[in-house]
């Protein structure tokens, strides 16, 4: 079994940040192989921050889904909850990557404002 959702969650934030670790892409898409499709691929192939909360978004109701339906005595039902657990964990990392970036944004455009606060510019 493979935790697809945090596999294709590793390819969507390697296309976000533009990583070139040529051996970690290979090794999660291959994690992958026959399962890109509906949200999973997805998230693999998104290309924002926003895809991507989306996307997670969307594999999470599937995945709750499949611990639903999985019966209590299975013995994968501890692997799907603990899947679960570590998908909704991920999912908080992306709200704070993407609340950071925002508050990296915020803090450029005050520091552009007391600049021409401090030094006005006439036209």
């Amino acid at each position: 079994m493979s935790c697809h959702e945090i596999e294709a969650l590793r390819l969507g934030l390697m296309n976000v940040l533009g990583t070139e670790d040529r051996s970690a892409r290979e090794h999660a898409e291959k994690e992958l192989e026959g399962h890109l499709d509906g949200p999973i691929e997805a998230l693999a192939n998104a290309e924002t921050l926003s895809e991507i909360e989306r996307h997670l978004d969307a594999a999470l109701v599937d995945l709750e889904a499949e611990v639903a339906a999985t019966d209590p005595d299975d013995p994968a039902y501890g692997y799907v909850r603990g899947r679960l657990v570590a998908v909704r964990d991920a999912e908080r990392a992306v709200h704070r990557l993407t609340d950071q970036g925002e508050s990296v944004l915020d803090g450029l455009g005050e520091a552009h404002d007391v600049l021409h606060e401090t030094f006005p510019v006439e036209e």
